[in-house]
């Protein structure tokens, strides 16, 4: 068997970029930077001023020093004329500093009155003003390829005036369940069977990583009718196949993918839960067989294919955060294989600390409802209470 890590690096190695595509920016949130954004331009472009006041020479300003306010700028207009020796221009948050002046006094630090500043201090030359190019300066790297977009990149490319950028594209991805024991979503299960979760779960994961998933149903243990899902599968760039690839009789998937021509890689990963996957190429398309068991699906979903998912899409950074958390009860890993462990995370006097969701049967889909991260650990170990533990984040929690 694999560690988890020889088989991220098999996955990961084979993982190969989409291709791009240009889209408007605000259709790019979410989406990976395909392109070097480089500056054409200075932001600011021009020193401006801070704070609502007066732009002066700060070589004018002392205690009870006037000045006579010559000129008035604000935000959207340019300076009419310079500042000269014992002058001041009334100017606003944002407006161009004009000539002659290195400094801002606040309005609130002077007294005005019939076109006259009072002044109670001096200020420094720079005192309250931003720089030109304080921002972006023109030829800066600003953003570079392979990075998320979210809205402050977004805001970026606005400011630089980009109205389109290029992105990754998008993998569609196929999603197959397996098992004459499922019944899909809008139909009622017989006393034999349960409901399909797997099909939605992995498609909602799929989605969160950026992909557009392909609902390919539920084919019961039957090889022909696993293949021919299969062949439909083919139209996408990827296939997440759950359940048919443990070593019973019907457990059918790995022979359908052999028999679609597709070249099986790895097959079992030391870990718990999940320990049947496959994983493969068909053509250029990766291929994963994962456990049928909900948890185990999810689990190995975000161990392997989000990854390899993200990839494709031309991310440079796969893996999700981890936090060292402080166990608040015993977490026990029985068995041999690396337990990955469903645990609720909480901020305690500046820490992290870590629970069990409850009971972790891979059957037992509430675990992954209630949980922040999957806590990490090495066969037969336990976290005694108080010591620390290394959790996987699975989703944005507050401090």
């Amino acid at each position: 068997m694999l560690s988890v890590e020889e088989a991220q690096a098999e996955i990961l190695g084979r993982a190969r970029s989409l291709p791009t595509e240009r889209v408007d920016i605000l259709a790019s949130l979410g989406r990976v930077l395909a392109e070097p954004i480089r500056s054409t331009r200075r932001i600011p472009p021009w020193p401006n001023s801070s704070m609502d006041g007066y732009a002066v020479r700060a070589s004018d300003t002392r205690p009870t020093a006037t000045l006579t306010v010559v000129d008035r700028v604000v935000a959207g207009s340019l300076p009419t004329r310079a500042v000269g020796a014992g002058e001041a221009v009334r100017i606003f948050t944002g407006a161009p500093m004009p000539p002659g002046a290195d400094a801002v006094i606040p309005q609130e630090d002077v007294e005005a009155r019939n076109g006259v500043v009072a002044l109670r201090g001096a200020v420094e030359s720079g005192a309250f003003v931003r720089p030109a190019g304080e921002d972006v300066r023109e030829g800066d790297l600003v953003l570079e390829p392979g990075r998320p977009i979210g809205a402050a990149e977004i805001g970026i490319l606005a400011t630089l005036g980009r109205t389109q950028v290029t992105v990754g594209r998008r993998p569609r991805v196929a999603v197959l369940s397996t098992g004459t024991e499922l019944a899909d979503l809008g139909t009622e299960p017989t006393p034999a069977q349960i409901p399909n979760s797997n099909t939605y779960s992995l498609m909602a994961q799929i989605t969160e990583a950026g992909g557009l998933p392909m609902n390919l149903g539920v084919a019961p243990d039957r090889l022909e009718a696993i293949a021919e899902r299969i062949k439909r599968g083919m139209e996408a760039d990827a296939l997440v196949t759950s359940a048919g690839v443990s070593v019973g009789e019907l457990d059918l998937v790995r022979e359908a993918l052999v028999n679609a021509g597709a070249e099986l890689h790895l097959w079992k990963v030391d870990m718990r839960p999940g320990k049947p996957i496959t994983f493969g190429t068909l053509g250029e398309r990766p291929v994963f067989g994962l456990p049928g068991n909900p948890v185990s699906a999810m689990v190995t979903f975000e161990l392997f294919v989000r990854p390899m998912l993200l990839a494709m899409q031309g991310r440079r950074a796969t893996s999700r955060p981890t936090v060292t958390a402080t166990a608040l009860q015993p977490i026990v890993n029985r068995g041999s294989r690396r337990g990955y462990l469903r645990v609720v995370l909480e901020a305690r006097d500046g820490r992290w600390t870590a629970r069990l969701t409850g009971d972790q049967g891979s059957g037992i889909l509430r675990s992954m409802v209630s949980a922040d991260g999957l806590a990490i650990l090495a066969g037969d170990t336990t976290v005694a209470t108080g010591d620390d533990v290394e959790v996987i984040v699975l989703r944005e929690v507050s401090r």
